[in-house]
């Protein structure tokens, strides 16, 4: 029987406290085994929180590891260097380039959108929440000219 333990964790940081060893313990499987694994898969999102699955066997005293894909907002933060958005909106919290806004919507895995063109068009919608600009034009904007096309050839690939 296999039972599923969701949970957000530091990248590259999780620790076999909560909420990751209480859950464990009581499966019979070694939590410091996990944790090692968990951190090992999710190293390259150091400074980000992170959504893990740890998948347990039961019954053969086994387990696997998923990671998602990081928050679109942690991604966003973390290509701009920045670590909050701007709480004031007087200046922008940082630049990104539709380059970096494409980068990032090809590797969300878990996005809503149908398409690149749509999670990048929800990626720009997270620019907008975190108060930043892209390529130094507000997101609404870049979102409309998305939508009319005139971005379409950085999509391809």
């Amino acid at each position: 029987m296999e039972k599923t333990i969701n949970a957000i964790v530091d990248g590259g940081k999780a620790t076999s406290g909560p909420p990751l060893g209480p859950a464990l313990g009581p499966m019979g499987i070694n939590a410091g085994q996990v944790v090692a694994k968990i951190n090992e898969a999710t190293k390259d999102f150091a400074g980000m929180k992170v959504p893990v699955r740890v998948i347990v066997d039961t019954e053969k005293k086994s387990f696997r590891v998923e990671v998602g894909t990081p928050p679109t907002a942690e991604l966003v933060k973390k290509e701009a260097g920045i670590e909050k958005g701007a709480g004031n909106r007087e200046a922008p919290a940082g630049n990104l380039s539709l380059e970096q806004l494409v980068k990032i919507a090809k590797s969300k895995k878990n996005s809503l959108g149908k398409d690149v063109k749509a999670t990048l068009k929800e990626v720009c919608g997270t620019c907008v929440s975190l108060g930043m600009t892209v390529d130094g034009k507000n997101p609404k904007d870049v979102m409309r000219e998305i939508s009319e096309g005139k971005h379409d050839s950085l999509l391809k690939g």
